[in-house]
């Protein structure tokens, strides 16, 4: 990709070997959630990201156990990838009481702050401001933490996209920004409705920030740009803004077969999939057929399990309509 920075040719094997279990681990949970929502298991809608693993997968391994992800409602495999184990995402997607929030957040809302999964936003740009604040709150603590905040290139023509990264440049806040850019803004071109090439590098200038725009299909290009800008946020050198090129497969959500999208436009970007094209470089690095098999089916075992765990959960009945809805437990207090 012209313009693009490239993958440091220093990433050690065994971490790219976790690399690829990992985007594995998001492609073969993310096929499954499509299996399980066709046959009626998955209630409401669902955003997949395949074709994205990269980015989630080369973030979460430069970040720390005690650092913050802010996703968007595209938000299984960032909330995976921070080692939420695969049993109660399956679990939440299906609505079930063994889920990540007992079945009531479903997949726009994944959160797990033990994993330092701060909240899938399905309000667009909502938690821009919020990672902000929680960057804000490490500065204030000198805590060392940093927020990585996850958006889609819908977000950057949004007013909270241009107030948060005011806010971070003036406050040099630890907070790296990411635009996962797949060209389309739900069913609209990006670039037919934002001023620049770029939408979110292009626009770095303007917050006095350095234009970063990396091969967001490359978990080795990810990765470093990733080290680089959480190491600059830790350090007190204040916010990155980053734009990541990628292409979602699917359609914007379960119910959008995607067909407005050109069909050579498709075909160029699945030749640029993610996965097999690191299983290749795996391969030309020297890391036998046989480790791979053993880690493919590993994961597939892993997918297998993780869904008739989930499966067997139960109901959530009436005793849950009132849990974490208000502050004391409950809604007595209006009557």
């Amino acid at each position: 990709m012209s313009g693009t920075k490239v993958a440091s040719p220093v990433v050690d094997l065994t971490d790219q070997i976790s690399l690829y279990r990992c985007q594995l681990e998001l492609r073969k949970f993310e096929e499954r959630a499509y299996d399980l929502f066709l046959e009626n298991f998955v209630k409401g809608t669902s955003h997949l990201s395949i074709g994205q693993e990269a980015i989630a997968a080369g973030f979460a391994a430069a970040m720390r156990p005690t650092d913050w992800t802010f996703a968007t409602y595209r938000g299984h495999a960032h909330t995976l990838a921070r080692g939420v184990p695969m049993t109660p995402v399956f679990a939440e997607l299906m609505g079930r009481t063994n889920g990540l929030m007992a079945g009531k957040g479903g997949s726009m809302h994944l959160t797990s702050v033990d994993h330092g999964v701060m909240g899938s936003y399905a309000i667009i740009g909502a938690h821009l401001p919020i990672a902000c604040g929680a960057a804000w709150s490490a500065q204030y603590r000198k805590t060392d933490q940093v927020a990585v905040c996850f958006f889609g290139d819908g977000s950057v023509n949004i007013g909270a996209f241009h107030e948060a990264l005011n806010f971070a440049a003036v406050w040099k806040l630890p907070v790296v920004f990411v635009c996962e850019n797949n060209l389309w803004m739900e069913y609209t071109r990006t670039s037919e409705v934002t001023a620049v090439a770029h939408p979110a590098a292009d626009r770095a200038s303007a917050y006095g920030l350095e234009s970063i725009l990396i091969d967001g299909n490359d978990a080795d290009a990810v990765f470093d740009v990733a080290t680089s800008a959480i190491a600059r946020a830790r350090a007190g050198d204040g916010p990155s803004l980053i734009e990541a090129l990628t292409y979602r497969h699917g359609g914007h959500s379960r119910a959008d077969p995607g067909k407005y999208r050109p069909d050579a436009e498709v075909a160029e970007w699945m030749a640029k999939d993610p996965v097999p094209r690191y299983r290749l470089r795996l391969l030309e690095l020297g890391v036998s057929e046989d480790e791979l098999i053993a880690i493919e089916n590993d994961v597939i075992a892993e997918v297998d399990r993780a869904t008739e765990e989930a499966k067997a959960g139960g109901i959530p009945g009436e005793d849950l309509l009132m849990k974490d809805v208000w502050a004391d437990g409950s809604g007595s207090w209006r009557n």
